[in-house]
């Protein structure tokens, strides 16, 4: 009987000895689901991040395609207004030019009008001085 008591307790002891392992085993296993769940997470967590990155990534090309757009404006609004003042600048030496070529104009008209005049003056000088001539011509018969 003493050997039975003792493998009884030698039983006991085994099956106490497997209820512990199984129960670590168990606690092993609980300890592994929440770290392969701890691990889900962290791959969630990394696809969100990857998946912000992308979308920060997508906003950066657009805040530069905008300010590409916004430079590009600005650059062809400063160059119309330089090809206006340009324009204007260009316009104000046509038109001083113009008023010159009028002003010549003018001056030729003068001059023209003062050169008929002293034409007629020298004309009427030389009819006069041709009707001084021919009234010597009468005065004075020629020898025949």
């Amino acid at each position: 009987m003493a050997e039975n008591a003792d493998l009884l307790a030698l039983l006991a002891e085994m099956k106490k000895s497997m209820e512990k392992g199984q129960e670590e085993m168990r606690k092993g296993q609980e300890e592994m689901r929440k770290g392969q769940e701890e691990m889900r997470k962290g791959q969630e967590e990394m696809r969100k991040g990857q998946e912000d990155m992308r979308k920060g990534q997508e906003d950066m090309k657009d805040e530069i395609r905008k300010g590409q757009e916004e430079m590009k404006n600005e650059i062809q609004t400063h160059v119309e207004s330089k090809v206006g003042e340009i324009k204007d600048h260009v316009n104000s030496y046509i038109e001083k030019i113009e008023e010159d070529v009028q002003s010549v104009r003018r001056e030729i008209g003068k001059v023209k009008g003062e050169v008929e005049r002293k034409i007629e003056e020298v004309e009427e000088k030389v009819q006069v001085k041709i009707g001084d001539l021919e009234k010597m011509d009468y005065c004075f018969p020629a020898y025949l």
